[in-house]
Formats: C-alpha cells, structure tokens, sequence
C-alpha cells in the first residue's frame, strides 16, 4: 500500500455539502464520541466559600514524577472560574451507579451540593460520596485553547480506590452495554453541557 491522497467521492457527502470531511461541530461530536472516556466532576470552591463543580470527562494523567493531571473547563462554565480563583480542585471519578451525580453537576441549573451528602477534605474541597477514587491539586497552570482551558494539577494527594466499575461516556450515552449508534445529539451529546 502507497500513501496517497484520499478524496471521498460525492456520494460520500452529505447533500449539499461539499467537504465531508470538515470538522463541524456536529461530526466533531460524532468522531469524538466514539472515544469512550471515564466521568468526573472537578469540584472546589469559590472566594465566598461556597462550593462549586461540573461533570468533566476531559480529564487525563500528565507526569508521575512531578505527579500532574490536566481536564478541560469550557470558558462559559459558572464554575470554573470560581475554583480557579480559590487555586485548588478535586476530581471525583465517578462509579458506573452514580448517573445521578452526573446529571446534577453535568446541569447548569439548581443546586447542585443541595441534599447531597458531601464532605470537605484536608485540602478545602467538596469530597463527592461514593467516587471510585478522588484527586486532590492545586492549579499549577491554565492554557486558552479554543473555547476551553487547558487546566494542568499539581496532585497534592490521592484518596485510596474503591472497588466498582467506572462511569464510562460513549456516544452521547453512558456505559458500552446498549445498542451503539453514531446519534449523538441527545440532551449528553457530546460537550453540550460538561465543563
């Protein structure tokens, strides 16, 4: 096989549209979705001391030695900037079970830690109850990038793992059981509501 150019033919093209292959939003969501990633929700708190949070599934190891992490943070966000300016996050990996923690921090409407029972841990951040694991870090820096940041953590501490399958984001859905389809445009489609 020779590398070669490939251009799709016009069958191959949506009506009207004369570049398949353009990143749209729409197939944006489409070929991205289809790398299935774990769920979080990054939670600190705000100057007044109020927490504050959002579902993240952006989220990645960087360096073990320094121990660093990196999530994205859509600049719209009500949340981000509030931990920002506090300097220090947790990242509470979801368990396959809690659609419902997802929901309320995936959401930008209601209270989110309202009936929740959350705790503070040693570093000043909301701990979310039944998280597989937690990571603890400071803000260590924060890259522009498009319409998000790139946050990179200095990890301060780790919270030991609980046994449990992950929350696992694919297509716009939860979990890799069900029927897969390429239909992303569903109320989780992809980055539509996620910080």
């Amino acid at each position: 096989m020779t590398a070669q150019s490939v251009t799709p033919t016009e069958t191959e093209a949506p009506e009207g549209d004369a570049t398949p292959w353009a990143p749209t939003p729409v197939r944006m969501r489409q070929a991205l979705g289809a790398f299935a990633t774990g769920v979080t929700v990054i939670t600190g708190t705000g100057p007044d001391g109020e927490p504050a949070g959002f579902a993240c599934q952006s989220f990645a190891s960087v360096s073990l030695h320094p121990p660093l992490v990196l999530f994205c943070a859509d600049h719209r966000g009500r949340a981000w900037p509030l931990i920002r300016e506090s300097g220090r996050f947790t990242v509470n990996v979801l368990a396959a079970g809690q659609s419902d923690v997802c929901a309320r921090f995936g959401s930008s409407r209601g209270r989110k830690y309202e009936g929740l029972d959350w705790e503070v841990s040693r570093w000043g951040t909301p701990s979310l109850p039944g998280a597989l694991t937690r990571v603890h870090a400071e803000v260590h820096d924060v890259r522009a990038t498009g319409d998000h940041d790139v946050v990179i953590g200095r990890v301060l501490g780790l919270d030991p793992v609980a046994d449990g399958l992950p929350m696992l984001f694919f297509r716009g859905g939860f979990g890799v059981d069900g029927p897969v389809t390429a239909d992303v445009t569903g109320p989780w489609g992809w980055g539509d509501r996620w910080g």
